[in-house]
């Protein structure tokens, strides 16, 4: 799994299946999926856009996790 920290933006995951849970919900996702760091999102833990909208500012980075 990749985690890309877009600068100014979200976390993205890159993976071939991604599982998010958050209580009783869960989303199965193919390829990527984007995850909120400015803390704004209406559709948390997703990200919405919202941080380019209250000029949220943050640096980018890439972090390569090696699964077993």
């Amino acid at each position: 799994m990749r985690l890309v920290f877009v600068e100014n933006g979200p976390i993205r995951l890159e993976g071939q299946r991604i599982v998010v849970r958050i209580g009783e919900r869960e989303e199965v996702r193919e390829g990527r999926v984007s995850l909120c760091r400015c803390g704004g999102s209406a559709n948390k833990p997703f990200c919405d856009g919202t941080h380019k909208r209250i000029g949220f500012q943050a640096p980018g980075g890439v972090l390569e996790v090696e699964s077993d």
